[in-house]
């Protein structure tokens, strides 16, 4: 996924608690192919109830744009609820694997910048290391953006998950 040029302001996250099934989920990406709307990032993953699943959805939008989603969201069979998390608090996170190539600099640069980001090392090659990042999509994307000078051979990434932040309080949160 490359770094989309949009406002900040203008990407939502939408948890919407669904039926597990897969015509579900295609219905709800059906919406966004038909409609024209901008996805970045979809994930889902069966939920703790028996029976039921979630889908993450990040996408870019002014309020209107976004609600007339969520209205679509609504309206196909299955779906339980859609939350906007965009405003709320929220814990939200991704992961990605990064493989890098050791040959512009050595291993321990790549494993400094690793350690600066909290990633782990999960696979060494003579030529390559492979790291594993989680956090939220800024971090992710700044850790690649740091990595890139140095050769980034293949990248997967996982989208966001997000759920509402139950603790409402003014403590600081990681």
């Amino acid at each position: 996924m490359e770094s989309i040029n949009v406002r900040k302001d203008s990407r939502h996250t939408l948890s919407v608690l669904v039926k597990h099934n897969l015509n579900t989920f295609s219905r709800i990406l059906g919406i966004f192919s038909g409609k024209g709307f901008e996805l970045e990032s979809v994930t889902f993953a069966a939920e703790a109830e028996p029976g039921m699943a979630r889908i993450t959805i990040t996408t870019f939008g002014d309020e209107k744009t976004v609600e007339q989603i969520t209205k679509h969201l609504h309206n196909v069979i299955d779906v339980s609820k859609v939350t906007d998390l965009t405003h709320k608090k929220c814990i939200e996170r991704e992961l990605a694997i990064v493989k890098v190539s050791t040959a512009k600099a050595g291993r321990p640069e790549i494993m400094l910048i690793a350690q600066a980001f909290k990633a782990k090392v999960i696979d060494i090659t003579s030529d390559k290391l492979a790291l594993e990042v989680t956090g939220n999509t800024d971090k992710v994307d700044a850790m690649i953006g740091v990595l890139k000078p140095y050769g980034i051979t293949e990248m997967s990434r996982t989208g966001s998950v997000a759920l509402k932040r139950e603790f409402q309080g003014t403590a600081h949160h990681a």
